[in-house]
């Protein structure tokens, strides 16, 4: 595999440079002297913002973009081998990585790489860890996967003493990486178009946590089933979190205020402490993210005032529970990632917890392989809320559609008994349904990882 040299400045081209970690990477290699190219399918606010950084963009992905002068291609896992900028790279032979082959490159250049895994909250704990190490003036370096407003973007340049960098487990890629510190958050059944089962999916972690150096750590979630079968046998140290007083950190009084975010008492086993952790971030499985944040915050020497310090600011990320305003007559409109059934049920629990009078939620699957796989957990997660609204399923990198539909989604929860369940085949439709059915005081959610979120831009009249 070819040998990127941060010390020694080339000519680099990103094929998808305006993916969220490309452009980070893209932006990191640039700071570092790199001559950074790239091109993407289509203008975006990311490409926007690389071309303003100084970064040439090609809009349209064709083979004349690559040409012999350049020293090194960088590819997302969504480019294949039909794509003409690959295949004009393999006809000139030029050297190339993937994304994730650069994002462990770019580790080794730092002295405490922390790499946060896990099939849920990553881009919320990676977001949790950068704000406690700049709380206590660490200057880490960032790259995170979503818009974190105290860096103002999706990458944070610093020294290279820390560098905080979410870890993807879809086609293995975390297991391009080089943590000194590796955080695994939870172990649930996704991208099943890779992965085998969950028992493949396990495997792939127990790899990612075998990456660890026996001078490193490992902080992972004790509430994982049959954890042992993840950390047994590893050289490194293991710091665990979760529900339980076995843990090295778990909460006691778990409350919420109006608008559900939890306060807790955080206690720590190694010497018994108690410490108050208020969150401005809503529901309980933040609580369990952010002591995660509180472990490396530990392990890294942050003052303990200075991790509650950000956490009781961090307010999260775009797409992360986010507040978009409101339409009509005081409908409130949230707007939120989840697009698997554990992270409905989280979102949706939290919900909860913000006073209304009915809960609507705008879903949009992701992917036709997920909606299959996970077809009826996502019909018992949707019930949560009051009223159901399904959008199109978004297809992503996928054509063939398995034989589901959002429409037979909609049919299995009215089945479930929750008849307050609507599909429509159209953006347009469901904007004038909910436009002509919500009410003061209701609040409805716009749901999913893929162009929901244009729906709570139009409802609301904000820019998505």
């Amino acid at each position: 595999m070819f040998e990127l040299d941060l010390t020694q400045p080339k000519k680099v081209f990103f094929c998808g440079i305006g993916g969220i970690s490309m452009s980070g990477l893209a932006e990191i290699l640039k700071s570092r002297g790199f001559d950074v190219t790239g091109s993407d399918r289509a203008k975006s606010p990311t490409v926007k913002h690389l071309e303003e950084s100084g970064i040439p963009v090609m809009i349209g992905q064709k083979k004349e973009n690559i040409t012999p002068d350049i020293d090194c291609v960088i590819f997302t896992s969504a480019i294949h081998p039909d794509n003409p900028e690959y295949q004009e790279t393999m006809r000139l032979h030029l050297e190339h990585l993937t994304r994730a082959q650069l994002l462990g490159q770019v580790m080794k250049f730092y002295k405490v790489p922390v790499a946060i895994a896990g099939t849920h909250g990553k881009t919320t704990t990676t977001s949790m860890i950068s704000e406690i190490l700049l709380a206590d003036d660490a200057d880490p370096t960032v790259s995170v996967g979503g818009v974190l407003k105290d860096i103002g973007g999706n990458v944070r340049l610093g020294s290279d003493r820390y560098f905080v960098a979410e870890a993807c487990e879809y086609t293995n890629s975390f297991l391009s990486l080089f943590p000194k510190i590796a955080v695994i958050l939870d172990i649930d059944a996704d991208h099943l178009d890779f992965f085998k089962d969950l028992a493949d999916i396990r495997r792939s972690f127990r790899k990612f946590a075998e990456l660890v150096p026996a001078d490193g750590t490992l902080v992972v979630s004790g509430d994982i089933e049959n954890l042992k079968e993840i950390t047994d046998g590893l050289s490194c140290r293991v710091v665990t979190f979760g529900r339980g007083a076995e843990n090295d950190y778990h909460p006691e009084d778990i409350s919420f205020d109006a608008l559900a975010h939890p306060t807790y008492t955080l206690v720590r086993k190694a010497d018994g402490s108690k410490q108050t952790i208020r969150l401005d971030v809503p529901g309980e499985h933040n609580v369990f993210n952010s002591m995660a944040a509180i472990a490396v915050g530990d392990l890294l020497e942050a003052g303990r005032d200075n991790e509650a310090k950000a956490l009781a600011s961090f307010g999260g990320t775009d797409r992360r529970f986010q507040l978009r305003g409101t339409f009509g007559d005081s409908v409130t409109v949230i707007d939120d990632y989840a697009h698997h059934p554990t992270e409905i049920r989280a979102t949706l629990t939290a919900a909860r917890h913000v006073p209304h009078k009915k809960l609507y939620v705008i879903f949009q699957p992701h992917t036709y392989t997920r909606t299959k796989a996970l077809f009826d957990d996502f019909a018992k997660a949707l019930c949560l809320a009051d009223v159901v609204i399904l959008a199109d399923i978004y297809a992503a990198r996928e054509t063939d559609t398995l034989g589901v539909s959002s429409e037979l989604l909609a049919e299995k929860i009215k089945e479930l008994g929750h008849d307050k369940t609507y599909y429509f085949d159209s953006f347009e439709k469901i904007e004038n349904f909910v436009r002509e059915n919500c009410r003061k005081g209701d609040v409805l959610i716009t749901m999913g990882a893929g162009n929901v979120t244009d729906i709570a831009a139009d409802l609301t009249g904000e820019k998505a």
